[in-house]
């Protein structure tokens, strides 16, 4: 399987495997992600890589809700739905627990999240164990 690579060659890898009940955070502890996001490049970065790996390997509601967390620590969604042509209700809506969001809107999110928060991420393949 591939490895999720933040761009240009930084490598930080995280597991979120195991992860079956998922519950929701608290106040306090999503501020402390933004904190933690605005203050760390290096954790954004891994939040971002890890949002996308997960979405990769499978787990769609483990991405959507690490994204959501991502997307309201940064930019935020009215700043997301201007930069995606999206109304903020549609993306909040397809990054909630009940959310279907399709392959175009998904990409069209990472590539506007990748513009307006700096972070690159890159693809790159290597052996599976």
């Amino acid at each position: 399987m591939g490895k999720l690579q933040v761009a240009p060659e930084r490598d930080i890898e995280m597991s979120n495997k195991g992860n079956e009940n998922i519950m929701p955070l608290t106040r306090s502890f999503k501020e402390f992600v933004k904190s933690r996001i605005e203050q760390d490049p290096k954790f954004r970065q891994a939040m971002f890589q890890e949002a996308v790996q997960t979405l990769i390997e499978g787990d769609v509601d483990t991405a959507k809700a690490v994204l959501r967390d991502y997307i309201n620590a940064t930019i935020g969604f009215p700043a997301l739905a201007e930069a995606t042509k999206m109304p903020p209700k549609s993306l909040m809506r397809m990054f909630g627990p009940n959310g279907n969001p399709t392959a175009v809107n998904l990409f069209g999110v990472i590539v506007a999240l990748q513009d307006k928060t700096g972070v690159h991420l890159e693809v790159h393949a290597v052996e599976a164990a």
